[in-house]
């Protein structure tokens, strides 16, 4: 038997690291003017920035607010709105 590692064979490729990964299109501190889509379970405001979900204290459905992003996740960030 043999363990050699097979060529075809790479444990990136099994778990789509490369395929289809974007930048995150905000960047923490950075303030964004958006618009409120939805609410979150937890009752904070959904906004998307290209595609990227923004979750926002303190907002509701049809606001239009300027932002400001405190933290990022791998698939979403949070914000507070700015006054």
């Amino acid at each position: 038997m043999s363990y050699s590692r097979r060529s075809s064979y790479s444990h990136e490729r099994r778990r789509g690291h490369g395929k289809g990964y974007k930048r995150c299109p905000v960047e923490t501190g950075k303030e964004y003017e958006v618009d409120i889509t939805a609410t979150s379970r937890q009752g904070e405001g959904i906004a998307r920035i290209q595609g990227f979900v923004v979750y926002v204290a303190n907002a509701k459905p049809r606001d239009h607010v300027r932002i400001k992003i405190t933290r990022i996740g791998v698939k979403n960030a949070n914000a507070e709105i700015v006054k």
